[in-house]
């Protein structure tokens, strides 16, 4: 895109009105006509808007984890390059112990790096304080959990209001009433955790990790405690939300057709990330898909 157009060639033609004004000469011998060219020069900024695509919302250099057992060092993420366009839905596949849940509690800063650098929406988050990242995650970050973790005492209404509420923000009650409407929980605003089935607690605690509208959201094994059906009607909402809200959906999975529905499907592989191949050999069409796909070497 650094390189500028430098001229547009376009044919002239004067209107009929115009053409009576303009005085004929008879040439002495034949000429040839050349047409008149009028040069106009395009910005750069102009063509790169017209062939825009996604920003890079997550975008981790060289990232290593690893833990002390013991004596001895456990590797779990060794030199993980990863980038993650705005609006995408990514898939994080791996054998159990793989690091596919330190990846998403590194990506949430809930946990930080041995080694690199993680870049969130712009911000970096090895510049953040504790508190820095407690903001970070309450403006532009969901959590959806395996379990539930809701608030046994309060009714759906007032878990999905919760991260607003403590964030002093204002309407917290009506954007918890209009995220749990959107997740199909309209007539169940009153009901307490106990009084919810496995499917419907879910679907709270999505709507509490929706609420504040952020930029990611960050699903581990979403539909791993959810029997066939109830676990299709949360997979087709995960992916009904991306669409609609346009928040870029990271989820971990063993799920390989739940991973396969994703834009892509990275695998994490002996601590390190590879881009997967999809299913029947398809490519990725969305233009978030194609912003963010491939892994920086």
């Amino acid at each position: 895109m650094g390189k500028r157009i430098k001229h547009i060639f376009i044919h002239f033609h004067p209107p009929s009105g115009m053409r009576g004004t303009t005085q004929h000469r008879t040439p002495s011998a034949p000429q040839e006509l050349t047409p008149h060219r009028t040069h106009l020069t395009v910005p750069t900024l102009f063509i790169s808007a017209m062939t825009a695509t996604p920003p890079n919302l997550i975008e981790a250099d060289g990232l290593c984890m690893h833990y002390q057992l013991g004596n001895r060092q456990v590797s779990v993420l060794r030199d993980v390059n990863l980038r993650i366009a705005a609006g995408a839905s990514v898939a994080i596949a791996g054998p159990s112990g793989s690091g596919k849940t330190s990846l998403l509690l590194l990506l949430s800063g809930l946990e930080r790096p041995g080694g690199g650098h993680i870049r969130v929406d712009g911000v970096d988050l090895g510049s953040l304080s504790s508190d820095g990242l407690a903001d970070l995650r309450r403006e532009r970050v969901g959590i959806v959990f395996q379990s539930f973790h809701l608030l046994p005492s309060l009714s759906a209404l007032d878990n999905a209001a919760l991260p607003l509420q403590m964030a002093g923000a204002s309407g917290a009650r009506e954007a918890a009433t209009d995220m749990l409407r959107r997740v199909g929980l309209a007539d169940r605003l009153h009901h307490r955790p106990s009084q919810l089935s496995g499917g419907e607690q879910q679907r709270v605690a999505i709507a509490r990790a929706l609420v504040h509208r952020p930029r990611l959201l960050l699903a581990d094994e979403p539909t791993g405690n959810l029997d066939d059906q109830t676990a299709e009607s949360v997979r087709e909402l995960l992916f009904s939300l991306n669409r609609e809200l346009g928040t870029t959906l990271v989820l971990v999975t063993h799920d390989l057709d739940f991973a396969a529905r994703c834009d892509r499907v990275l695998r994490l592989h002996d601590g390190q990330l590879h881009e997967a191949t999809p299913i029947g050999g398809a490519k990725p069409t969305s233009p978030q898909a194609e912003a963010g796909h491939g892994l920086p070497a």
